[in-house]
């Protein structure tokens, strides 16, 4: 078999493999954006009802996303929203100072019992935060923090106490950056503080940026907790809570489209910070894989 033979026969067995490949990431971007596509058009759907034997809607309609912005008479999504941008705010700057402290420290310095330290921070890590949640609402409600919008201060609490734990992924990074620059600075007669918010920051912008994301994202996700704590107390719900609470029997029919046009509206801020901050996400995530 001639070489021109062999290469065709390669080039063909490679188009053959890519072909394959492609047709099945382009399947699975389907089944991936399907039901997102379906939550979206039924926002702007227009006959009102849960269940439908159909996907394209009939008539198509604004009025969802303006009642559930302007119609505050029995759901007040705009307060909901309010109460969890809020507590992601919060969240953000308290679970993004313990993590990158705790991380910093367990990276950079050497003291007793630090490796015993992370291996009970490993363990604990893998048992779910809501097997403690009575006990954390009872302690919550022993200092006074589940009466009216103090429930708001209870969660950001919550969601920033244990963040500290979930330091590895941020001391993968920080392990990444040369300790000879510390030591330099240390020479020049820099404190372990000005190392830390001089050189180690600026140089950990991406992780920053990757914990900033995963502390906001977590009140716009978690129901659990927020339920516990809110219990019903819809002037604190938080947009998990109240979205669920249209989807209550005595609501769902009449509520059902503006349910899914709050669920667009709650996706809007999430999305803007990830595609502004894609950049620095992944490469948060490829530092701390290296490290």
């Amino acid at each position: 078999m001639s070489n021109n033979t062999k290469t065709k026969s390669m080039s063909q067995k490679r188009f053959a493999s890519n072909l394959v490949v492609h047709i099945i990431l382009s399947v699975m971007a389907i089944i991936w954006v399907l039901p997102l596509l379906w939550v979206i058009l039924t926002s702007f759907r227009e006959e009102g009802g849960s269940q439908v034997n159909y996907i394209l809607p009939k008539g198509y309609t604004l009025n969802n996303y303006k009642n559930i912005l302007t119609d505050t008479s029995i759901i007040n999504f705009p307060k909901w929203f309010l109460n969890t941008f809020i507590v992601a705010i919060f969240t953000c700057i308290f679970s993004t100072f313990f993590t990158l402290s705790v991380a910093y420290t367990m990276s950079r310095l050497r003291f007793k019992l630090r490796r015993t330290f992370m291996n009970i921070a490993l363990v604990l890590g893998m048992f779910p935060g809501f097997m403690s949640m009575i006990a954390v609402y009872y302690i919550l409600k022993g200092i006074g923090l589940t009466e009216g919008n103090l429930k708001l201060v209870a969660l950001v609490i919550v969601y920033s106490a244990g963040t500290g734990l979930g330091f590895y992924t941020a001391k993968g990074f920080f392990d990444t950056i040369p300790k000879a620059l510390d030591e330099a600075a240390y020479i020049d007669g820099a404190t372990k503080f000005q190392v830390f918010w001089k050189i180690t920051v600026p140089l950990s912008k991406p992780i920053i940026v990757q914990t900033i994301l995963t502390s906001f994202m977590a009140p716009w996700l978690d129901f659990i907790f927020a339920k516990v704590i809110c219990g019903a107390d819809t002037s604190c719900y938080t947009v998990a809570i109240g979205l669920w609470s249209l989807l209550e029997r005595e609501y769902i029919y009449k509520f059902f489209t503006q349910f899914a046009a709050g669920s667009v509206l709650v996706s809007i801020p999430v999305s803007i910070l990830f595609i502004k901050m894609q950049k620095y996400y992944v490469d948060g995530l490829s530092g701390a894989v290296k490290g």
